[in-house]
């Protein structure tokens, strides 16, 4: 029983609409997940309009005859008809504290502040029978029962905001265009004690953004709950996720929303998901001709495994949905197993993981393999049973490409080594490594000749003499960046090939050491180096660089 079940059948027995032996019976009659009000209910032991006419006494709330009223036009427009149909209330009157509302819920407190927050106005709720609700609804806003519980997919966000004036739809509105034209790639809302924290990530960097009254904190959060269509407004005490899909303009915004309880609300994080990542080519990664040559080879070698390294933020998907976008063919069978599908790519099967229905990575890995593809992408690998399945799938004839949470190419020998898997199935089957950072662009309308510091020079390892010929650059700031002098993300990259002097190498237990020295040798370079030659033609800065390579500096 809910907690709210617990408080009806106190107040029930209180007010002798039942007996204690009947709540017994109905008790031992209720099915898994039933309650026993409804039992009750529906035995007609007791009536549900006098369970509500008595939970509206309880809370010192009048019980109104719906059938008996006229609303005028001008209190309806007080109402949104998407507010009115959301939360199955209807204006009735202006009185002297506010706005009367009638509800069926007398025990929703949730809504209670949330519809005044939307509305902009103090109400004074009253209690009225469901069907009476559902009755008004029809009559004066023509929606019926299936309309009323079926506004879940949020469409256009202009139309939204059209078809209601209501302050909390707007605001959040702005919030969303406003991300949208900055092309930030997550909104941070971040409650604080005495303030409501809005910030930006563009280009890897938050931004502060003007914050909203502290008062509309918990209006915004079920605003945007509801728009996801699957995550609780009464639900504050547990993480949650969603995903909301807007348009604004003509253009398409998916964005994954995770909710999580602080001391000061609820904290929420939207990861705004740029479908034209998917178009991106191998150069607009960032591979410089000779690096993409390489890759290009690579991704189409019949089997094997890639793997694609680096932190979180470091663009690993965005890298294998390249790769994938570039071997797509009629030709190929393509199947991914994610943790989520971010995106929705044409002619490739994705396959969601759900670990509460026991799809699992290794379950659906197994799966997939019985249907025959010639290429297989993995999120990412994260336990020996997935590595596993990856290694076999790669020795029997397919492509794998995957993820692996390393600081540098080298570094993922040893992590697969640590998962379990044993030295001579990863040299077997691991192909090339490549570990990735993103650093920040130089904006191309504001950036212009730059001397590099000594500073700068020893960041970069560089000699002076070694600028002879280079067309080193910095962005001085611009409206089309925002006066940050820079626009947009690009990879720096460190390729490390498998040849059979370093299976040789994996074999007899090489440190990974020793494997980054051999690598060296072959021709890889570091992060840090492949970063000065982006430097060296203009593209980025040297302080991106060496903020993105620290870990490269030796």
């Amino acid at each position: 029983m809910t907690n709210n079940d617990d408080y009806i059948i106190e107040l029930l027995l209180d007010t002798c609409l039942i007996t204690k032996e009947q709540l017994e019976e109905a008790k031992a009659e209720a099915k898994p997940g039933q309650s026993p009000v409804e039992v009750l209910i529906t035995k007609e032991v007791v009536n549900r309009n006098d369970v509500l006419r008595a939970l509206a006494a309880h809370s010192s709330m009048e019980y109104v005859d719906l059938s008996q009223m006229a609303i005028s036009q001008e209190v309806l427009d007080v109402v949104p008809v998407d507010v009115a149909r959301r939360y199955k209330v209807i204006p009735l009157a202006n009185v002297e504290m506010g706005l009367m509302m009638a509800t069926s819920d007398p025990l929703n407190f949730d809504t209670f502040d949330t519809v005044t927050h939307l509305i902009g106005r103090d109400v004074e709720w009253v209690c009225a029978a469901p069907e009476q609700i559902q009755a008004a609804l029809q009559k004066y806003y023509g929606v019926d029962e299936q309309a009323a519980g079926s506004d879940i997919q949020i469409g256009d966000v202009s139309a939204a905001t059209e078809e209601s004036d209501a302050p909390i739809i707007k605001l959040v509105t702005m919030l969303l265009m406003d991300a949208y034209k900055m092309r930030a790639s997550d909104i941070h809302l971040e409650p604080l004690e005495k303030s409501f924290r809005v910030r930006f990530r563009v280009d890897g960097v938050l931004i502060e953004m003007p914050s909203p009254p502290k008062k509309l904190q918990q209006a915004i959060v079920s605003r945007l709950k509801i728009m996801s269509g699957s995550m609780s407004i009464a639900e504050k005490r547990l993480p949650q996720d969603g995903r909301i899909q807007v348009k604004i303009g003509k253009s398409q915004l998916d964005l994954r929303v995770s909710t999580i309880p602080t001391n000061h609300g609820e904290s929420v994080v939207m990861r705004i998901l740029d479908k034209t990542g998917l178009q991106l080519g191998l150069p607009q990664l960032g591979f410089l001709s000779d690096d993409q040559a390489t890759f290009e080879q690579l991704i189409t070698l019949p089997d094997g495994i890639i793997l694609v390294t680096g932190p979180t933020g470091s663009g690993k998907s965005t890298t294998l949905y390249a790769c994938l976008n570039h071997i797509n063919r009629p030709d190929r069978k393509i199947i991914t197993v994610e943790d989520p599908v971010e995106y929705q790519m044409n002619g490739i099967n994705q396959v969601q993981v759900n670990s509460e229905i026991g799809m699992t990575f290794p379950a659906a890995l197994r799966s997939m393999l019985r249907q025959a593809p010639n290429v297989i992408m993995i999120g990412e690998i994260r336990d020996m049973e997935t590595a596993s399945i990856a290694i076999n799938a790669s020795l029997t004839g397919h492509l794998v490409f995957s993820t692996l949470h390393t600081n540098d190419a080298p570094s993922a020998v040893a992590r697969l080594v640590d998962i379990g898997v044993q030295r001579f199935l990863v040299s077997s089957a691991v192909r090339a490594i490549v570990a990735q950072r993103l650093v920040r662009k130089l904006c191309p309308k504001c950036k212009k000749p730059h001397e590099l510091t000594d500073a700068e020079l020893r960041g970069l390892h560089l000699e002076r003499t070694q600028l002879e010929g280079a067309t080193v650059m910095r962005g001085v700031g611009c409206d089309a960046c925002r006066n940050l002098g820079y626009k947009g993300r690009l990879g720096i990259f460190e390729i490390f090939l498998i040849d059979d002097e370093v299976r040789n190498m994996i074999n007899d237990g090489a440190s990974t050491i020793d494997l980054r020295r051999r690598a060296r040798e072959l021709g890889m370079r570091t992060l840090r180096e492949d970063g000065v030659r982006k430097v060296l033609a203009g593209v980025t800065s040297a302080d991106e660089v060496i903020s993105a390579t620290m870990s490269d500096a030796n």
